[in-house]
């Protein structure tokens, strides 16, 4: 095991399987769940050593990809979609604002301050949030409160999945119902995730015979030394740093749409991040993971509910259906592609048409995903970032 091959295999083959579990289960069962509780039982039982990350030397890479994959998120949505789903990203921010006030405001006298903060973060997001939190939790010496966004990274999209799925329903019912022959008989190939998230009218500084591989990965790597340099020279996070040079930067061409996977590197970025997060829970007990149940769940509940009342708040504010701002505001707790899957799903399922699937699909495909790259890819950064450092 102290061979980094080695140890590297079987940390792939636990998020392997991981990936096999959610894709047969269309992510109902998210790949994070299962390689979380599966690494936990691993370490627990012995049939890991808890050196094994170490081993791997992947932690050491994941830690080095976290400002470049931060600024790669600021450049995954144009400024022009964001603009025209307007609605979208402010229904959203409602439902991750009032949630993050509720859990500061009842959880913390209830179970402490730290241990909301550790919450509200990755509830209103994904991966990066929860790094952001459990490294701060770990420079002030609270290493056992790691298990609280821990669990609910592990946990959050079980819940919120279903809960999106509902609202969606009854919101592709009353489109379905509002439709009429001349509405739908000529509507368009449905879209996919691809098109509706690029700009294919943006223009970069850089001529496309030379967006090569190790380029794109230099831009990426020049916008994290530089939010990593403002960090240290502010005091303020470099992860606002991050998002705000990768949004910046995309906007005035510096950057093209996608960096990461332009420069075929994603994929090896996030097993790296994933691998962190891993790595967070190895101070982990069985006793530490009982003893904060109670919190995690109480921050779900309360979580949860904020986000569907700043939903429906959203949504009234922006005269939306009530049932599309609701499913919108809880991409938050799944992004994508579980928000895609959804969809897709729910199309398929309340059409009696090809040509209704399509139409259902189209009208509710672009807020969703644009709901979840605000919740999940920045909102989650911002909301992490500020409060750790109250902490």
């Amino acid at each position: 095991m102290n061979e980094p091959i080695f140890a590297a295999m079987l940390i792939l083959f636990l998020l392997a399987v991981g990936e096999l579990i959610s894709i047969m289960t269309r992510a109902r069962i998210p790949m994070l769940l299962v390689v979380l509780i599966g690494y936990l039982i691993t370490l627990w039982t012995g049939i890991f050593p808890k050196k094994i990350i170490d081993s791997s030397t992947i932690g050491t890479f994941g830690t080095l990809m976290i400002a470049p994959l931060i600024v790669h998120m600021g450049t995954l949505v144009p400024f022009k979609i964001i603009k025209s789903q307007i609605r979208a990203v402010i229904i959203a921010l409602c439902g991750v604002a009032v949630a993050a006030v509720l859990i500061l405001a009842i959880i913390t006298p209830m179970f402490g301050y730290s241990s909301a903060v550790a919450g509200t973060g990755p509830l209103t997001g994904g991966t990066i949030a929860f790094i952001l939190t459990a490294q701060k939790l770990k420079a002030i010496g609270q290493t056992g409160l790691v298990t609280i966004p821990a669990l609910i990274l592990a946990i959050q999209s079980l819940i919120g999945m279903p809960l999106a799925s509902f609202f969606l329903r009854r919101h592709a019912k009353h489109v379905k119902k509002t439709l009429n022959q001349a509405a739908y008989t000529e509507v368009a190939a449905a879209a996919d995730p691809e098109s509706i998230l690029t700009d294919s009218k943006r223009k970069t500084w850089i001529p496309k015979k030379y967006q090569t591989h190790v380029i794109l990965l230099l831009q990426l790597f020049i916008g994290g030394a530089l939010a990593i340099f403002l960090g240290n020279l502010t005091g303020i996070n470099y992860s606002l740093w991050a998002l705000v040079i990768g949004l910046i930067g995309a906007y005035i061409g510096f950057y093209n749409d996608k960096m990461l996977e332009r420069a075929n590197s994603f994929g090896i970025a996030m097993v790296g991040i994933i691998v962190i997060t891993m790595s967070s829970m190895n101070d982990v007990t069985i006793h530490m993971f009982v003893g904060y149940l109670p919190v995690v769940l109480a921050i779900m509940a309360i979580g949860i509910v904020g986000i569907i009342a700043g939903g429906f708040v959203g949504a009234k504010l922006m005269k939306w259906n009530m049932n599309k701002g609701i499913a919108v505001a809880l991409t938050a707790l799944f992004g994508f592609p579980g928000d895609y899957l959804l969809c897709e799903e729910i199309s398929r399922s309340v059409a009696d048409n090809e040509a209704e699937q399509k139409t259902i699909f189209n009208e509710i495909l672009t807020p969703m995903l644009v709901g979840g790259f605000t919740t999940v890819t920045t909102a989650s950064v911002i909301i992490a970032s500020i409060l750790v450092q109250t902490i």
